[in-house]
């Protein structure tokens, strides 16, 4: 009996080993992925000036284990239908389809890898699942896409190069197995099957990053053991894990850092409450948001650096200026919530997380009981990025976007309508309203594919990088818009703040570290000259809404995770977020924690580059800043969790 099963083994003949196939595929896909991290750190190698050699081997080797599990997850139907027990895997029509799915599956995981080659410079961290949401009421994809491929050529022949080496590299299974027989196919399934489970016990290990019953599933935080800088976690990582491992992820935990509320509290509170005996002044408020508007690209704050924003320039010398000002986060998406509703990006942009249905107060909501008329404007297609939707969370009773603007030859093409006109339609439409009134304008034209209207060609300075001559054209159109609102009556009455999104293309160094990628302006402007001077304090996006309401004199108490500028006894600090890595700005020190670990401290102002990590030099210092971080994340989380971010009655 055993010398009949044993004939029955030997009877099963390949020519080809099909598991031995399949193991250099996936090395072939290892090598790819391997090969799209040098490419991307070689792109964006200006982002991380203090790389080694050392450090780039400890990047690579790191990056290893994030690849096995992105590319087990990317084949995971490829693979299953590959190791089915049953012979009719070696069909040359089933072969054909696993082929084609092979290519498939790989070749939108690489083109993902590729695609953030490019999108790291805007975001400053790898594409995670929310890009799916943050892009879903997109409508003009159709014509940006071969701008892309114009624009980045490059990226596309690397992609295609890869698929071709997918291609001529897959080799082929022939149809070679004898099998005889009931016994003989029985014998077959029982060692496919063996197999089979052999590789999903080896595919889960690795999607799990180990198989110790202490090891937890890798997630993008697991970066940060391969690195030195925080920055650095965007090389070690590679797109397809991002986007698996953000997938349907509930971003925030209660934290307990604090027992009790009143020891929290204590260090750090979102509750406002001011008890001002003045009057209440019902002055208009105007916020401009403006597209990519990077603090580098100011002469009133690089007095050493070519400047490209000269009407701002000139209107700086009459309103508060802060010159350590800073954004809330990278994207368009987070600038929303952290301008007009002091509400910071922490893990995720807010109102992608499964709590932007809280109740929440805003600029709009809070000025509306005081009788405000409320709008937000967006030159883009109505519903583009999510604007219109949170606007009316917010509480802005109005919204004006391209549907509701009267000329459609004013189309960018692109984005949306040029900012002159639609700046120009911003300014007629407020002289429309009835006062006191607070409105929000979202720019558009400072963007990729970097374009000005065909009439002033060369009429912008072209600078070092693609977006100068962009940020000249919104610069000018916001001098029309002032020109035009200056003869208005309501004019006077009306206090202009003025900050950006998120920064963007950066030309010198210190505009391209962790600290330096979050700059932006900060512009508070009352034409009547009350509100004039630098200040060398720390300022930053969610400080907007509490400092309007401090400077109108409000009274009711509000939630806001900023500060009130004008309150003397509030210690201005900034809070970021990036790569896993909250950025804790207090004073003269940048301090860095991944939640549970602190990992830097740097004096940011006399060492701009952030080279010399001087982590345990100062207990004090660190320990002040560690109690003050946690307790903002304890803040943000638990009142995130438990739907607290309005003051209860």
């Amino acid at each position: 009996m055993l010398q009949t099963w044993k004939q029955y083994f030997l009877d099963i003949k390949v020519k080809n080993n099909l598991y031995l196939t399949l193991i250099w595929r996936f090395i072939l896909v290892m090598l790819l992925f391997s090969v799209c991290r040098v490419v991307f750190y070689i792109i964006n190698s200006s982002y991380f000036p203090n790389m080694t050699f050392a450090g780039m081997m400890k990047i690579m080797k790191g990056g290893l284990a994030f690849d096995t599990t992105a590319i087990l997850y990317t084949n995971m139907l490829y693979f299953v239908l590959y190791l089915l027990p049953f012979t009719f895997r070696y069909n040359n029509i089933y072969q054909i389809f696993l082929k084609y799915l092979f290519y498939i599956t790989n070749g939108i995981a690489l083109l993902a890898n590729c695609c953030d080659f490019i999108y790291f410079q805007f975001t400053l961290r790898r594409t995670t699942a929310t890009v799916f949401s943050e892009f879903k009421h997109e409508t003009n994809f159709g014509s940006l896409i071969p701008k892309f491929i114009v624009d980045y050529w490059y990226v596309v022949i690397i992609w295609i190069t890869m698929i071709a080496i997918l291609v001529f590299t897959y080799g082929k299974i022939k149809k070679s197995v004898i099998v005889k027989g009931w016994k003989g196919h029985l014998v077959y399934f029982i060692n496919g099957a063996i197999l089979l489970l052999l590789s999903a016990t080896l595919m889960v290990g690795g999607i799990r990053g180990g198989f110790r019953h202490s090891t937890r599933p890798i997630t993008l935080s697991n970066a940060g053991q391969y690195i030195n800088e925080p920055l650095e976690a965007t090389i070690v990582l590679n797109t397809p894990f991002a986007i698996c491992r953000t997938l349907q992820k509930k971003a925030l935990i209660k934290a307990t850092y604090y027992k009790s509320e009143e020891e929290l509290d204590k260090v750090y509170t979102p509750v406002h409450a001011p008890s001002t005996k003045s009057k209440f002044k019902k002055q208009n408020v105007v916020i401009f948001i403006l597209e990519s508007f990077g603090r580098e690209y100011f002469k009133s704050y690089n007095p050493e650096y070519e400047g490209y924003t000269p009407f701002l320039d000139s209107l700086i010398q009459h309103s508060l200026m802060y010159k350590y000002s800073f954004c809330n986060g990278r994207k368009s998406i987070d600038a929303m919530p952290s301008v007009l509703a002091s509400i910071p990006m922490m893990v995720e942009p807010y109102f992608l997380t499964g709590y932007s249905g809280n109740k929440i107060n805003s600029i709009a909501s809070v000025l509306r009981k005081k009788g405000y008329q409320t709008a937000f404007f967006h030159g883009a297609p109505n519903g583009s990025m999510g604007f219109q939707a949170f606007a009316n969370v917010a509480g802005f009773k109005e919204y004006y976007g391209m549907s509701e603007y009267p000329n459609s030859n004013d189309f960018d093409g692109t984005w949306g309508v040029w900012d002159e006109e639609f700046f120009q339609f911003f300014a007629n439409k407020l002289n429309e309203f009835k006062q006191p009134f607070c409105a929000a304008i979202f720019s558009v034209s400072s963007h990729h594919p970097f374009k000005v209207p065909e009439r002033y060609e060369g009429k912008f300075k072209k600078g070092t990088l693609p977006i100068h001559q962009c940020i000249g054209y919104t610069d000018y159109s916001l001098k029309r818009f002032f020109e035009t609102a200056s003869k208005m009556p309501w004019y006077d009455s009306t206090l202009f703040v003025i900050t950006n999104d998120h920064a963007n293309q950066a030309y010198y160094p210190e505009f391209k570290t962790n600290l330096g990628v979050f700059t932006g302006p900060f512009i508070m402007y009352k034409p009547d000259g009350s509100l004039k001077g630098t200040s060398n304090d720390l300022v930053e996006q969610i400080d907007i809404m509490p400092s309007i309401l401090g400077y109108l004199n409000y009274d009711k108490p509000y939630i806001a995770f900023g500060r009130n500028i004008f309150e003397s006894n509030k210690e201005p600090f900034v809070i970021t977020y990036t790569s896993s890595t909250y950025q804790l700005l207090m004073g003269d020190y940048l301090y860095l924690h991944n939640g549970t670990n602190e990992i830097g401290l740097y004096s940011f102002k006399s060492d701009p580059l952030l080279v010399n990590n001087k982590i345990g030099q100062f207990p004090d210092i660190e320990t002040k800043m560690e109690a003050k971080l946690k307790a903002i994340i304890q803040q943000y989380n638990n009142r995130m969790i438990g739907d607290k971010l309005t003051v209860e009655k």
